[in-house]
């Protein structure tokens, strides 16, 4: 099976996929445009399903963009002798590296600084062989090299910045990273590119019920006001930390409940570190990663529980001062707040257990049935999301008459997989023809795979669009067209924080690139000056509520001044 066509999430097509879906009885209509959700509606479709997928608001903005952008087997679950899990988030990680996204994600090598001599070398290489094991015996080959030992001399050597009395040696090894937000739109093109019919900016008001069954969702289309019914055999609730509210609009208390469990990650430029691999460092509770990510690390995360607003949590002072106190117990220069260019805070869904702390809470994911046409879906992890999937669409089959076939997604390349390395190959040929750096077509090719030229296009129609965009070099402008035309972006905050990383690359978060970014997206959308003077006023306004809950103590005034800002669409 192929797709049809390479698809778009314009406009256009958001208001055609809304229509279709109230024409005809969907099989499967999914509540939540996260990683999970996008999953299941390539699984769901690629299985001959007709599926619809609703988000309330942008592909990706609430959990799924905020991870810390690693794919990886959890080396902590390891200690928790958790082996199933590992093994099977290894068997992901292979899979996402060698066949269903190598565009997207790619390895990324870690040190480990051991602090004591002997039984620590031992127990960590334990570990690490385990861990490679378990790769090497999945169905996919894992896609990374085995773990070495280094002297302290050699750990020195790959990461200067690492003072000499924080280490007598280290370890190094490698997981994989992606840009989760980017993934995850990619998974949602894919899921439309079979069929499948997509529209973010589309809230679930209540759940239709004939007796017992649920048969449909009502829905407000916040772009327009509009008030929609859907009927579909089978709904299925993935939204993640929202998953309880979901639950709520049927009137039943759930099977089971989520915990949100807060992590923050601060981002600093590349030069504040000196190390030609990224870091992996204990704390008391956990570990603390420094992450390679282009010109910048990310370093994170925490994990405290969060009870606020879900859809924007806040990182506090407090957050900010515990990362930096951790990492600089390591570094021979230590960090200050004036290094920190930008932060960014997510919310893990973690199944509610009896433990009183959310680090010892399950990341496995389960799946129920709660009520006749209603399958929820609920905790896990993001490198497993396709496994989730997978399991929610097995039970959605459950629930629908005739055999539905069993999941192929293991098979099925994302959009711009397929072709990514003749591609990358032919990459100084490409620079050629389009006359531009081959910078740029590297830059393109990571964030694009082989739709790469898709880009290309729009600067060779247009010069201008070839361009850096003004206030974020790392850009061209022509993305900030094609996140409009293509991605599904609907307004000014979904370019410069999910299709671009602006709003944590610059040190101005975005506020310079905010004018000429509106002004690209109202050539494709339509904004009138009025438009384009409230999207760059919210946008401002947001990175202001952020800065200001940044200087906060604690939670509850971290979260007061984050709410001074309203959403760009209100969600009523």
């Amino acid at each position: 099976m192929r797709p049809t066509a390479t698809a778009a999430l314009s406009p256009q097509d958001r208001s055609r996929a809304l229509s279709a879906m109230q024409e005809d009885e969907l099989d499967l209509l999914i509540v939540g445009g996260g990683v999970v959700g996008a999953g299941a509606a390539v699984d769901a479709v690629t299985r001959g399903l007709s599926v619809g997928i609703l988000e309330a608001r942008d592909w990706a903005s609430g959990t799924s963009s905020r991870s810390s952008k690693l794919i990886h087997g959890g080396l902590r679950y390891l200690e928790m002798l958790d082996f199933r899990l590992v093994r099977e988030a290894l068997k992901e990680r292979g899979l996402l590296l060698q066949r269903l996204a190598p565009h997207l994600v790619r390895p990324v090598p870690f040190v480990y600084p051991l602090t004591h001599h002997g039984w620590e070398r031992l127990y960590v290489a334990a570990g690490l062989t385990l861990y490679d094991a378990l790769a090497a015996v999945s169905s996919t080959a894992s896609g990374v090299p085995r773990h070495k030992h280094l002297t302290r001399r050699q750990a020195l050597r790959l990461v200067p910045s690492l003072r000499k009395d924080a280490l007598v040696g280290a370890v190094t090894y490698y997981d994989a990273q992606v840009d989760d937000a980017r993934h995850t739109m990619f998974l949602v093109r894919t899921a439309v590119s079979y069929g499948a019919l997509a529209a973010n900016r589309s809230r679930v008001t209540g759940f239709i019920r004939q007796g017992e069954r649920v048969t449909g969702v009502r829905v407000r289309d916040l772009e327009t006001g509009a008030d929609l019914e859907i009927r579909a055999r089978q709904v299925l609730n993935a939204t993640g930390v929202w998953t309880d509210e979901t639950q709520s609009l049927v009137g039943e208390r759930g099977q089971f409940q989520v915990r949100a469990s807060k992590g923050i990650h601060l981002v600093v430029p590349r030069d504040r570190i000196q190390s030609q691999s990224g870091l992996i460092l204990r704390t008391p509770t956990s570990v603390l990663f420094v992450i390679p990510w282009g010109r910048h690390w990310i370093i994170g995360t925490t994990d405290t529980d969060w009870s606020l607003d879900k859809a924007h949590p806040a990182a506090s002072s407090s957050d900010i001062d515990y990362i930096l106190r951790h990492v600089n117990k390591a570094l021979v220069i230590p960090l200050t707040r004036e290094d920190v260019e930008g932060v960014y805070a997510g919310l893990r869904p973690l199944l509610a257990g009896e433990s009183e702390s959310t680090s010892a809470l399950s990341r496995e994911h389960v799946v129920g049935h709660p009520t006749p046409g209603l399958v929820v879906v609920a905790g896990g992890k993001y490198t497993t999301y396709r496994v989730m999937a997978a399991d929610a669409v097995d039970e959605v089959a459950r629930g629908l008459d005739g055999r539905v076939p069993a999941s192929c997604t293991q098979r099925i390349p994302l959009l711009g997989a397929e072709g990514y390395d003749a591609a990358w190959n032919a990459r100084h040929r490409t620079a050629t023809r389009y006359g531009i750096h081959v910078a740029w077509v590297e830059h393109l090719l990571h964030r694009y795979g082989s739709l790469a030229t898709e880009v290309l296009d729009l600067c060779d129609a247009d010069p201008v669009l070839a361009e850096a965009l003004s206030g974020a070099d790392d850009y061209l402008a022509a993305e900030v067209v094609y996140a409009a035309s293509h991605e599904g972006a609907r307004h000014l905050d979904d370019v410069l924080t999910r299709r671009t990383r602006i709003s944590i690359e610059t040190w101005d978060r975005g506020v310079s690139a905010a004018r000429p970014a509106a002004a690209l997206m109202a050539q494709v959308l339509g904004w009138s000056d009025d438009q384009q003077t409230k999207e760059i006023e919210h946008y401002l306004a947001r990175v202001e509520a952020e800065r200001a809950s940044q200087q906060q103590p604690d939670d509850e005034t971290a979260d007061s001044a984050r709410m001074r800002a309203s959403e760009i669409v209100p969600l009523t």
